[in-house]
């Protein structure tokens, strides 16, 4: 049971990852590239700042509404 909870967190952080991908840049290339590399492209993202000011959760919420 406690691989598959390490399972789902997995996948929940690969789908942020692309979803703050296609929030910066909406292309298909990248996005796929992001697909691949997501756990890099997720470290890079944090290293640089597009994630600090409260926008780890702005980009999520921009998608529902």
């Amino acid at each position: 049971m406690r691989h598959r909870d390490t399972s789902v967190i997995y996948l929940l952080l690969g789908i942020y990852s692309l979803m703050i991908s296609w929030y910066y840049n909406h292309n298909l290339i990248i996005l796929l590239i992001t697909y691949i590399f997501w756990p890099i492209y997720l470290i890079y993202e944090l290293l640089i700042g597009h994630l600090s000011h409260d926008l780890w959760k702005t980009i999520p919420m921009s998608y529902f509404h």
